[in-house]
């Protein structure tokens, strides 16, 4: 009875707010404010804080006045960059949201919000896709929806995207099918890759391990998997089992080695790593992975889209893919065959991980179908992507 209450009052604000947004969105657009969302609001990172940077730089010339979409639980994060932000689902958020002239987000907003007329929605997403997405999935096995009702609210949420981000030809044409997306796809690469391109030396390395508090002779291991559809604890929380012992791999590498743990977004998870701090560190917080990427000498992924970023700085990349057969085969499937196209080894076990790792450490080796790969999937990436991308939607803005 309590929960059937609780959904009661939920479906009841919901409306009540898009009602009030709707009225509100009938009000004049301020042409000179932008709206940005990286990741539901719980973090400033991605492509809208690359497009937000390159603009807060180039004042003289985009003069807008810019506001983040943040979840509350987060506005700690937020407050230390001293950004002007709003509290998502606030009133002030609201008139903020229907107001603004420009949203930039790399992830959905709720499907029940109205997007006003004179409102332009720039979807920037937020990865390559290896694993199918949207209405290309056969079946959905996440919490609170069956597979025709989130195909039909996702491509609801896409009606609305007035201009999506694409990193490559191959994405392009996949996000055309998987989103329904028949509007202005703009195919320049990623804005957040321009970082790794542009900012790949010895000397901003270093700040970053000193920031985080990692001895310069060890070696970085980057450990950034995805989530599993149906490993969750509610709707938006997914579970996450750590697929190896933290002490083995101390016993072998604790000497020579720092491992970063990386969690999807989507993951809550809190890892008990007090006795090993100078080994492995969770960074699921860090303010943006691309610093991660910066710092790793070898990532260790499974079937998460960081590979194909990761991909740019052309070093090692192990797929540790302990369930590869369940997850390609029952809960999402693939637009390629892993197997034969990843730019690095697939492993199976623990066992088969630590050799190959051990095999990296000593003598790191790229897969001869690493540039085969590179030039398929990071050609574009050029480190001019955000430039192109203001300039294509901000250009005759003074």
């Amino acid at each position: 009875m309590k929960e059937i209450l609780v959904h009661y009052k939920k479906s009841l604000l919901i409306k009540l707010y898009s009602i009030m947004f709707f009225i509100v969105g009938i009000l004049p657009k301020k042409k000179k404010v932008i709206i940005f969302e990286s990741y539901l609001g719980k973090q400033y990172s991605c492509n809208p804080r690359a497009i937000y940077e390159y603009l807060n730089g180039q004042k003289d010339k985009y003069d807008f006045e810019m506001v983040w979409s943040i979840d509350k639980r987060f506005e700690k994060e937020f407050k230390k960059w001293s950004l002007k932000y709003t509290i998502r689902f606030s009133l002030d958020w609201l008139m903020k949201m229907a107001t603004a002239k420009y949203w930039i987000t790399n992830s959905r907003l709720p499907v029940w919000l109205p997007k006003p007329k004179n409102t332009i929605y720039i979807q920037t997403w937020h990865g390559t896709p290896l694993k199918k997405i949207a209405n290309d999935m056969d079946e959905v096995h996440m919490p609170g929806t069956t597979t025709e009702k989130y195909k039909k609210n996702f491509l609801e949420e896409a009606s609305k995207w007035d201009y999506l981000i694409s990193p490559n030809k191959y994405s392009t044409s996949i996000f055309k099918s998987a989103f329904q997306f028949d509007k202005e796809i703009l195919e320049y690469g990623y804005p957040r890759n321009d970082f790794l391109v542009l900012k790949d030396n010895e000397d901003y390395k270093n700040k970053i391990k000193e920031k985080l508090k990692i001895d310069s002779g060890k070696k970085v291991i980057l450990y950034a998997p995805t989530w599993r559809d149906n490993a969750f604890y509610e709707k938006g929380k997914y579970k996450f089992d750590l697929p190896f012992s933290v002490e083995e791999l101390y016993s072998e590498f604790g000497k020579e080695v720092v491992i970063l743990l990386r969690m999807h977004y989507l993951v809550s998870e809190s890892f008990n790593l007090d006795n090993y701090e100078h080994f492995i560190k969770d960074v699921s917080k860090y303010d943006d992975i691309r610093e991660l990427y910066m710092i790793s000498d070898i990532l260790i992924t499974d079937y998460s889209s960081v590979f194909f970023d990761f991909a740019l700085l052309k070093r090692p990349i192990i797929f540790y893919t302990f369930d590869l057969v369940n997850y390609r085969d029952m809960l999402r499937g693939f637009y390629f065959d892993i197997e034969k196209k990843a730019p690095g080894v697939l492993v199976y076990t623990i066992d088969q991980l630590r050799i190959e790792l051990r095999k990296q450490l000593s003598l790191p080796e790229l897969p001869e179908n690493y540039d085969q790969f590179y030039n398929e999937f990071c050609y574009l990436e050029d480190g001019e992507a955000t430039r192109k991308i203001v300039a294509k939607l901000f250009g005759e803005i003074s």
